[in-house]
């Protein structure tokens, strides 16, 4: 493609943060540590995970790269990067949640296929760039569009990434039609994050964010818009990615019997403390993250010391010096994670444990048997850290 090309080796990867815990080298991906994400509300760039499934692309020039949008449309349209920086620029703060987040705590049920994440495969970003809406508009398709009239109701995209399990093909994904011209969905074509242009690693020149769904969907790179009738047909979206059952196994799974997955479930996780960590004094501050799919709110965070016997709520947040309300836009950033604090006086050792409700009143499942599955994706059982007191001499 003029301008970017996808590399076929990894002589040529962006640097990253020491800090990183490194899940798999080639291709890359790493996240950091857990403490770091309650540290900023917006994640730093270094910080925030690393997805790949190939080398990272690399641009020869800027001035070349176009995108091309195509498909179940009147006309075809290369839209260069001067294009897009014409349209009207919207910041928004979003979580990207990769589906395989705490897969290292599902695969001790029993063994997953996937990359060995713990539970910061998550960040929260302020993206900047043109509503998918108003690109599409350009090529003539109206927002607020379930269908043109040539039978497109889906928008995939196709990055310049190439990926093994696509043969050697580019990595894409598609969203339907509607949610693309919608544009209180705020999907956008991102060429910033965090105030600053992509870095490599997170997709320069240009990407999709769609919030609220999980980060596969979210298409780095980008090299094509296709305006097609069903669903992408691309390996992620077909033999990846689908929430099975626990009866599921490989040699009875039947990948069309499912939908890909989009909108992620309810989620929370203490970052404050590791398993294993000795505190002083008995008393303690927990913190973490919350979130939940499709824009809703978090109601509610319970925190337990005793195993899940008796809960306290945490306090909630955002932006400090900002009341935090679930689902009320003008106050808080329906996309985006919320932070989660409180106190406790715990006795020789304890499990501590968080559980969140989204405002459609979604909670947590207790047990991570429950929602096993082979891929080992969206384990959102009640989080889990076990601590010990250190007591002092003194």
């Amino acid at each position: 493609m003029p301008g970017i090309r996808g590399p076929s080796d990894y002589s040529r990867e962006p640097p990253r943060h020491p800090s990183l815990q490194i899940n798999a080298k080639e291709p890359f991906n790493a996240e950091p540590p857990r403490s770091a994400l309650i540290t900023s509300y917006v994640t730093p760039v270094e910080y925030f995970y690393k997805r790949n499934h190939g080398p990272i692309p690399i641009v020869d020039d800027i001035e070349r790269y176009s995108v091309s949008v195509s498909g179940l449309i009147g006309n075809s349209k290369e839209l260069f990067m001067k294009d897009i920086w014409r349209l009207p620029k919207y910041n928004v703060a979003a979580t990207l949640q990769c589906a395989g987040n705490r897969r290292t705590a599902m695969s001790k049920t029993r063994t997953v296929k996937g990359v060995g994440w713990d539970v910061a495969a998550i960040g929260n970003a302020v993206w900047g760039g043109a509503k998918l809406a108003d690109v599409l508009e350009l090529i003539g398709i109206p927002k607020y569009t379930s269908s043109t009239p040539s039978g497109g109701k889906h928008v995939e995209f196709v990055s310049i990434d190439k990926c093994k399990e696509e043969n050697g093909g580019p990595y894409k994904a598609s969203i339907p039609l509607i949610q693309a011209t919608n544009p209180e969905a705020d999907v956008l074509l991102a060429y910033e994050m965090n105030g600053e242009t992509l870095n490599r690693d997170h997709g320069y020149p240009l990407r999709v964010v769609v919030p609220g769904v999980i980060g596969a969907r979210s298409v780095k790179w980008l090299e094509s818009i296709n305006i097609i009738s069903e669903e992408c047909q691309g390996f992620f979206m077909q033999k990846d990615y689908k929430m099975f059952p626990p009866r599921v196994n490989w040699d009875n799974i039947n990948w069309s019997t499912r939908r890909p997955q989009m909108d992620f479930p309810v989620q929370c996780v203490i970052c404050s403390l590791e398993d294993v960590n000795v505190v002083k004094n008995g008393k303690i501050t927990i913190k973490g993250y919350a979130v939940s799919g499709g824009g809703r709110g978090i109601e509610r965070v319970d925190v337990s010391v005793d195993g899940g016997k008796t809960w306290v709520e945490a306090s909630r947040f955002q932006k400090s010096g900002s009341e935090y309300i679930a689902d009320d836009d003008s106050k808080s950033d329906k996309w985006a994670w919320v932070f989660f604090e409180t106190e406790a006086e715990i006795p020789w050792s304890a499990e501590i444990v968080a559980k969140a409700v989204d405002s459609a009143a979604n909670v947590q499942p207790e047990n991570v048997e429950d929602v096993w599955n082979l891929r080992g994706i969206l384990n959102t059982s009640w989080h889990r850290v076990h601590v010990q007191v250190g007591h002092s001499n003194m």
